[in-house]
């Protein structure tokens, strides 16, 4: 079994606060199909940055980071996929 100390128990907070963020934002561009602010190597940058810390959070076993990592993964790569569909 898994124990959470309150440490841990933060960075689940800190978790859910700033991959919850990200929702809105992927939704919005699948309906408005607007990617125009969007930059193209930024959002690569920050992905491949998402896909290290998710390496490290599975190093680190720390759920939190795993949790994370995994779903901003997901919503990072979905916001990539758009910016090259959708781009003119």
């Amino acid at each position: 079994m898994v124990e959470i100390d309150y440490i841990e128990g933060i960075g689940l907070l800190a978790a859910a606060l700033t991959t919850y963020s990200f929702f809105p934002q992927v939704y919005k561009t699948w309906k408005s199909k607007d990617v125009s602010s969007f930059s193209l190597t930024t959002f690569s940058l920050f992905f491949f940055g998402i896909v290290c810390w998710l390496v490290y959070g599975i190093y680190m076993q720390s759920l939190s980071m795993i949790l994370a990592n995994t779903i901003t993964m997901v919503l990072a790569f979905i916001i990539l996929i758009f910016i090259l569909k959708f781009r003119k």
